[in-house]
């Protein structure tokens, strides 16, 4: 147990003190030492010291109990991870603030004594946007020496991409560099991070604190147990909740290019609720077609029992490959792993440092199956192999519904991804389920991310821009249900784009209706294929660049929605523009305008 200053004679750094010995000593010597106070009572002043015996050496001080946890998250893991491991580490007596980068005064850096970093790395290693400032703070000339601090990292990324977990990477190598001291070492997870997220958390525990048998007082095992009890009762991402469908539509019209899922899930009897904004996560399955063809090319016992992780549990080898085992994917590392079961020279020289160009056109649009045709046969068995593959992801899908206005459904707006590649046709592994193989009356296993970046303004009269070509329109129908749910008059304007308006308007009845009640108050529709020249939705914000303007200066919030590589891009580069054609600024002073209103939450993105 811990000793509480309230209810204690012993000035603080007394209780500090105490509060490190106590939990370390064995009954032994706690009746031991009962026992020497007691008799020496009578004469305290003439109490010699007790003998310090020599402890083994760490590399680590003694720290304070206060601990600051900064996150950098673009779709919200770093954020719900961050909470969960405060609410973890009050448990056991620290005093936790959880803040993001974004609202971090980063100057107090110098005043802290321990820091835990949750980094997430997105797109081609970039940061998230709520991270941008603090990264430029502490890369600049006013960032402080920080010898005081203790200090650890833990990196979220995805190692099918090249800069896997640069973001934490960098900030973790900058600490170092302005002097501070690892409580414990950077760890970098991949999509499936949860085990390596709780391994962390114990490791900077351990790290933090020189009470070493935490778990066995009262007070902590209570509340321990009592996160745990809530941890297995509520839905989550460890404890995703089984959602009936109750439609499954396909939006476009006969003869589209494109198949675009209306998905309507319930959540009734799950206790889960959702903001505008939220995403829906998707634990999806792989192809039946696929494992099987996987099986044949590798020659494996389909009925072979695999175990699938820590906790013992035993699917066969296909049910494996359906359910829980990524194949659809390559990435650097996974050839690495994979170079030890084949003969074939080529493979270990496509991974040298000087063929990373090569390496990188082969990665791209290739599986398992490929790399086992390619660089074949396997020499080493199921238990081998399935050893080097990743869980399959969540997939992540912008809400598209209010829960305002549906309490017990959430709506989702999912694009078919079909495609051919090497010779042969591909499909997104949770997309193309949803569009093939998910009837009403089928559950799937499901979990809410909150996402904190993406959010509706608290005044009710603040304007609000969006836009959202193809399924980036999600959680602005989100957005537009929730307003006209709760009757807020605030003014609201949106870029929708789709290649053909007969075909691809998604929601076009919708909108239509929202716009004649006056709950939508402006609509601009971009269609590009209806024309030889193509129009996209950063052309139809140049064509009201003037009316653009006056809302933003009026304090409008712009929000963006979908493709990140070329939409979002051309969409952040067109708000350059207008910021200097409209308002006179120079090159630099309109990035700073638009840095400005991400700090401010009036630029907000959710990209991928």
């Amino acid at each position: 147990m811990q000793l509480h200053i309230q209810n204690s004679p012993f000035s603080q750094e007394q209780v500090d003190l105490l509060n490190q010995l106590i939990p370390t000593l064995t009954t032994e010597q706690k009746i031991w030492i009962s026992g020497f106070l007691a008799a020496s009572q009578a004469t305290a002043s003439t109490i010699e010291p007790l003998t310090q015996q020599p402890t083994q050496q760490t590399d680590v001080a003694p720290v304070s109990k206060e601990i600051t946890i900064l996150y950098g998250s673009q779709t919200g893991n770093g954020q719900s991870l961050s909470e969960e491991f405060g609410l973890k580490l009050e448990s056991k007596g620290f005093k936790v603030a959880v803040s993001s980068m974004s609202e971090y005064k980063p100057k107090e850096l110098k005043n802290l004594s321990n820091l835990l970093i949750v980094a997430s790395t997105h797109g081609e290693g970039d940061p998230p946007d709520n991270a941008l400032s603090f990264i430029e703070f502490l890369n600049g000339r006013k960032a402080p020496r920080l010898e005081n601090l203790h200090y650890s990292v833990l990196a979220l990324g995805d190692t099918s991409y090249e800069f896997f977990c640069k973001t934490g990477k960098d900030i973790d190598q900058r600490l170092e560099e302005l002097g501070g001291k690892r409580l414990y070492p950077r760890v970098d997870c991949d999509v499936d991070f949860t085990d390596d997220a709780e391994e962390w958390f114990e490791g900077v525990f351990r790290g933090i604190s020189d009470v070493t048998e935490a778990n066995s007082s009262g007070d902590v095992a209570v509340a321990d147990t009592q996160t745990q009890s809530a941890e297995q009762t509520a839905y989550s991402r460890t404890n995703p909740f089984h959602a009936e469908v109750l439609e499954n539509l396909n939006l476009n019209g006969r003869g589209s290019n494109k198949e675009t899922r209306h998905i309507e899930l319930s959540l009734e009897g799950s206790g889960l609720t959702y903001e505008p904004g939220d995403s829906l996560g998707i634990f999806p399955l792989n192809d039946v077609s696929i494992v099987d063809e996987l099986l044949r090319v590798t020659g494996y016992n389909p009925e072979l029992s695999i175990q699938i992780n820590k906790q013992g549990d035993l699917l066969s080898l296909r049910e494996a490959l359906i359910s829980h085992y990524e194949i659809t994917v390559l990435s650097k590392p996974l050839l690495e792993k994979f170079v030890p079961f084949v003969t074939n020279e080529e493979l270990k020289s496509l991974l040298d440092p000087e063929h990373a160009d090569e390496l990188r056109t082969y990665l791209s649009g290739r599986d398992l199956i490929d790399l086992v045709n390619d660089y074949g046969p396997i020499q080493a068995d199921e238990i081998e192999f399935t050893s080097i593959l990743r869980k399959i992801p969540p997939r992540l899908y912008s809400i598209a519904s209010s829960y305002e206005a549906s309490p017990d459904e959430v709506h989702l707006t999912i694009g078919a991804l079909r495609y051919e590649s090497h010779g042969r046709d591909r499909a997104g592994v949770c997309s193309v389920q949803c569009a093939e193989r998910l009837e009403p009356g089928d559950t799937v296993p499901v979990f809410i991310q909150r996402n904190q970046n993406f959010k509706l303004p608290e005044g009710e009269q603040t304007p609000v821009i969006m836009v959202g070509p193809g399924t980036g329109v999600a959680p602005f129908r989100s957005f537009i249900q929730d307003r006209e749910e709760r009757d807020v008059s605030g003014e609201s304007w949106l870029f929708f784009g789709e290649q053909h308006f007969m075909t691809d308007f998604l929601y076009q009845t919708e909108w239509l209706k929202w716009l004649e009640d006056g709950v939508l108050t402006k609509l601009d529709v971009a269609f590009s294929r209806d024309q030889e020249q193509k129009i996209y939705v950063q052309h139809k914000m140049l064509e009201h660049k003037e009316e653009l303007f006056r809302w933003l200066e009026a304090g409008a919030v712009v929000y963006v929605c979908g493709d990140e590589t070329h939409m979002a891009h051309d969409v952040h580069a067109t708000l350059l523009s207008i910021l200097q054609t409209e308002g006179g600024l120079t090159s630099d002073q309109a990035e700073s305008y638009l840095a400005d209103m991400q700090q401010q939450k009036r630029y907000q993105r959710d990209v991928y």
